[in-house]
């Protein structure tokens, strides 16, 4: 008798630990709200762009509720770390989340991305544009972002349109890139898609640099050597702060300085630093429509939630942020169910009109690419970012060619 109390017993433990070990499956399946992990780099190299995002998300909560939904975010920093990335989704997962969003920097979203396919979990890309993250196969992921091929493909077509409408004429051009994730497959595209656009410049030199350097005295000297009419860059913040004072210091002034796609030239840290030398840079990157309703609510609701911040130089990272979380509770509330693969195929089927970011409705393709985000031309006027290309979205026209560094106050 005793004997078999203890067997009886036994069972009973052992059919409790399955029911632990099987709930956060059955919490997924039945939760009335979806669980999100926002995984943003917050702190280490990318925390500036981390933190944009991340201002964007505490303004997104209002803007979905008005809309109809309700979302449990938990917040998650990657310290901008591939390792810390991985161990943080496994974590986030275990306890319960039911979707994952991130990471902004291409390295940190493959790591988690390799996470979210093995436990079966939905990966939305805000931000990251490597090819590799949708051209691998991954069916937990989508990416409601550009890839660096189409970004480098929109962005070198919007320099020579810009150019044109200020009757401005390239002949020579240097490319001047990060040699991070990023800025290396920006250059691999710049490499295969520039040769096939019959631009009407030629490049003729491509410099790559270390992001973490001390300064870029080295590189700006040998392009003031090659002396190019334009100067294309792919940059950060933290680059691009170096990059200005070099050739501030050495005078250099070609007839523009133009990024084909990229951060940096509109982030908050590139303002505070160099003041009026931020201005006339374009860069061309998707960016948030100002005549959108959506846009208009985000930002009334940014500026209530981040006050000691501006939109204009955190729509960029807000916009695509928000996005996100758009597609995730709107799926889930297609759905019924944060069940992976449930979730996965509603995320998959995702069709929304009525959205921020430039471009057409927000889709996804066999790959998980969004096909509808198009590229802007924006300017740095006033140490504000606006859009001025093109003109249905326009806000001003650009100044060209390239004003002088001197008497910049």
């Amino acid at each position: 008798m005793t004997h078999k109390t203890g067997l009886i017993d036994r069972r009973s433990v052992l059919a409790g630990a399955g029911a632990v070990i099987a709930s956060p499956a059955v919490v997924r399946a039945q939760a009335k709200t979806p669980k999100i992990a926002m995984m943003l780099p917050r702190s280490g190299f990318f925390a500036q762009a981390g933190q944009s995002c991340y201002r964007g998300a505490l303004a997104s909560t209002k803007v979905l509720a008005d809309l109809g939904y309700n979302v449990d975010i938990i917040h998650i920093d990657t310290e901008s770390s591939n390792d810390v990335s991985r161990t943080q989704a496994e974590k986030a997962i275990n306890d319960g989340a039911n979707c994952l969003i991130g990471a902004f920097e291409s390295g940190n979203t493959l790591a988690i991305a390799q996470v979210a396919e093995q436990r079966k979990t939905p990966l939305i890309c805000n931000i990251a544009s490597a090819p590799q993250l949708t051209g691998q196969g991954y069916q937990y992921l989508v990416r409601n972002f550009m890839t660096g091929p189409g970004l480098v493909t929109q962005g070198l077509k919007l320099i020579t349109e810009v150019a044109k409408t200020a009757n401005l004429e390239f002949k020579t051009a240097v490319f001047l890139h990060a040699n991070d994730t990023f800025g290396t497959a920006q250059s691999q595209a710049m490499d295969k898609i520039f040769p096939t656009l019959n631009m009407p410049f030629k490049i003729v030199e491509s410099i790559a640099y270390d992001p973490k350097a001390q300064d870029l005295s080295v590189e700006v000297t040998k392009v003031r050597g090659i002396n190019p009419d334009l100067l294309l860059i792919v940059t950060r913040a933290g680059d691009a702060i170096k990059l200005t004072r070099d050739m501030v210091r050495q005078k250099f002034e070609p007839k523009a300085i133009m990024s084909p796609g990229s951060p940096g030239l509109y982030d908050e840290e590139f303002f505070q630093a160099v003041g009026p030398y931020a201005d006339y840079y374009i860069y061309n990157i998707p960016w948030f429509n100002v005549k959108s309703q959506m846009t208009q609510a985000l930002e009334a609701s940014f500026k209530t939630a981040n006050p000691k911040h501006r939109f204009d130089l955190d729509g960029f990272n807000s916009g695509f942020t928000f996005e996100a979380l758009l597609v995730a509770a709107d799926a889930f509330k297609r759905a019924g169910s944060a069940d992976g693969a449930t979730l996965m195929k509603a995320i998959k089927e995702t069709n929304i009109k009525d959205h921020v970011m430039i471009g057409g409705p927000i889709a996804f393709n066999d790959k998980g690419d969004n096909p509808n985000i198009l590229s802007a031309s924006v300017q740095n006027i006033g140490q504000k970012p606006v859009v001025v290309y093109p003109g249905d979205v326009a806000v001003t026209k650009p100044v060209l060619p390239f004003p002088s560094w001197q008497g910049r106050k």
